[in-house]
Parts: C-alpha cells; sequence; structure tokens
C-alpha cells in the first residue's frame, strides 16, 4: 500500500508560534493557540478554509493547549499564566465562563473525559490535577504529584476513567479512581529522555507516545491473569511496551495522533517532517506489533512542527501547527 500525503491549505494569521491545534468532535471547526496570547477558530467557506472567530481575552501569556469537550460547545484553554480557561459556545458566541486556578506554574495540557463530567489539567509544578464537572461549577476533586518534572500532556482514556500524563521525567503515569480518590496504578519506563506526547487507540487498550529521544513507542493493556504471561499485580492493567519506533525521526518527537478512524499514527517533531505509520499485521504477535513507515513529509513546515492531529470524522484529513506561526492542512490518500 502506498500513501501519499498532499497539502490542501495553510492557515495564516497567528503572530507567533502555534503550539497546539484542536478539531471539534464533528471537524467542522479546529481551535488554534498561539504564544500570542489567542485562540483562532477555523472552519470551511465553500472549499476555503477561514478565521471564523478570533478568542484574545482568555490569558495574558501564551496559550499553550486547547481541547473540545465532547459535546463539542466547550472548549478549554490552558495558559503559562497558570490558569485554564473554559469557554462556552452554546449561544453561537464563544463565552468565557470559568477561569480554573491553583497550578504554581505554567499549565502545558488540559483534556476532558468521554463523558464531558471531568477535566484533568497539568503543569510544570509537575502536577495532575483533576476537575469535576457540574453545570457550569468545576471543582478540584484531585491533586496528583507522582511526576519529579515538569508534566507535559493529559489524556483521558477514549471510553473509560482511565488519565494518562507524560513528563520531563522521560514516563508516562496512569490513573483511575477507587472510592472517591485517584491514584497512579502503572508507571511506564522505556524513553530516555522527556515524553513530550501520547496517544491512544481507538479501544484504549494502546496507547502511543512521541519522545526527546527521538522514537515512538506503542504501548499495549494487559489485564490480570492474561494468557500473556505478562505479568499485572493485584486488580490493575500492566502497561508493556510491544514495538519501538525509530530511525525515523532525527530530532524530537513533539506529537503523536493515532487515528480512531484508520488506525494510522502520525507524528511530528524538531526536524520540521512528519511522518505516517501504520500496523503490519503480518508481523505482530501476542506481545509485540509491527509498524511500518507509508509517509515522510521532510518538509512539512520551515519550523518546528508542535502538533498533529486527525480530523474525526474524515480520517483522510490531517492538521498540523508550528514554530513558523502557520497552520497546514493535508490530505492522507492510501491507495492499495
Amino acid at each position: 500500500m502506498s500513501t501519499t500525503v498532499k497539502e490542501l491549505a495553510v492557515l495564516e494569521g497567528h503572530e507567533e508560534r502555534v503550539w497546539n491545534l484542536a478539531w471539534s468532535p464533528s471537524g467542522s471547526l479546529l481551535a488554534t493557540c498561539s504564544g500570542d496570547k489567542t485562540i483562532r477558530i477555523w472552519g470551511k467557506e465553500g472549499e476555503k478554509w477561514v478565521c471564523k472567530t478570533i478568542l484574545d481575552e482568555g490569558h495574558t501569556r501564551t496559550i499553550r493547549s486547547v481541547i473540545w469537550s465532547p459535546c463539542g460547545n466547550m472548549l478549554a484553554s490552558a495558559s503559562f499564566d497558570g490558569t485554564v480557561t473554559i469557554w462556552n459556545r452554546s449561544s453561537g458566541e464563544f463565552e468565557s465562563i470559568a477561569t480554573l486556578e491553583g497550578h504554581e506554574n505554567e499549565v502545558k495540557s488540559c483534556s476532558w473525559n468521554s463523558s464531558g463530567s471531568l477535566i484533568a489539567t497539568c503543569s510544570r509544578d509537575k502536577s495532575v490535577w483533576i476537575w469535576e464537572v457540574e453545570d457550569e461549577d468545576y471543582e478540584c476533586v484531585s491533586v496528583l504529584n507522582r511526576h519529579t518534572q515538569d508534566v507535559k500532556k493529559v489524556l483521558w482514556h477514549p471510553n473509560s476513567e482511565v488519565l494518562a500524563s507524560c513528563s520531563y521525567d522521560d514516563t508516562i503515569n496512569m490513573y483511575k479512581e477507587d472510592e472517591d480518590d485517584w491514584y497512579c496504578y502503572d508507571t511506564l519506563r522505556g524513553h530516555s529522555s522527556t515524553v513530550w506526547s501520547i496517544s491512544f487507540d481507538k479501544t484504549g487498550n494502546r496507547l502511543v507516545s512521541g519522545s526527546d529521544d527521538k522514537t515512538l513507542k506503542i504501548w499495549r493493556s494487559f489485564l490480570p491473569d492474561n494468557q500473556q504471561g505478562i505479568v499485572a499485580t493485584g486488580k490493575d492493567p500492566k502497561w508493556k511496551c510491544i514495538s519501538t519506533l525509530s530511525g525515523y525521526h532525527t530530532r524530537s518527537v513533539y506529537d503523536v495522533d493515532w487515528s480512531h478512524e484508520s488506525g494510522l499514527i502520525a507524528s511530528c517533531g524538531a526536524d520540521d517532517a512528519m511522518k505516517i505509520f501504520k500496523e503490519d499485521n503480518e508481523n505482530t504477535t501476542e506481545t509485540s506489533e509491527n509498524f511500518v513507515i507509508v509517509a515522510n513529509v521532510t518538509k512539512a513546515h520551515s519550523q518546528d512542527i508542535n502538533c498533529v492531529k486527525w480530523n474525526p470524522k474524515d480520517s483522510s484529513l490531517l492538521a498540523s501547527c508550528s514554530d513558523d506561526c502557520t497552520i497546514k492542512l493535508w490530505k492522507v490518500t492510501s491507495i492499495p
């Protein structure tokens, strides 16, 4: 199978590096955030993607992360000013309805769970916070201090209340709730430098991570008493690295995204390149999996690529953003 990647559009308007982007659940809107302290919302007009809204009053410093709620009516943004702003667009216009405060330093990432009842946030202060959402009320219900360094990203499991976080301490932590208290039930070790990004597959049984060590790793969850002989103590699953993808990126891997539609993995990083990987089912065993590179875009942007995301409804549409202040849309076509 051959895979082609064609540039569809370049979206310009941000005045400083674009750190992060997020598709709305319907796939019709794209939110982007930047060092210029703004969020831009992009949508299609005819065949052209245009900036529909600029949100410039929520933060006083760089906005590092944006994420839509599962219903698509809310947007959360995390900033170096130490806060997370919640935006509501049920009335048609985006309105700031809440500010989550408490982190001591820059907030690097935020994530909604699949039902929209919880938000996780993480920070350079080494902590992960979990917030309960009730109507427009946001209450911190847990502060988790298992990382020893800056926490780069938090991400909820696609269909259960399991949270993952990755850090400058080279590890990934997995959390779940037990009797109203959250705890870390597994720490994934294997990367030799900062873990910048994580992404679950559609089932949530596998996770891909991207690191400063220039590799991607695929992890799989094994239940207690599994048939594969992986030791999982107690009642909690055990995560094990089942594949390492190395030799593809020449510098840090800043972001990874596992498409829930096509099963393809996209990665990007400090080498200004995007790579796309596909699972090779012929060489997969019960405890190891093989992934092959199917596309390599070497100069996707002119500077570091900070984020890459698959459209949730159109598996051929990929978005990327960069230190070069632009966002790009790509058409990914696989030909048997």
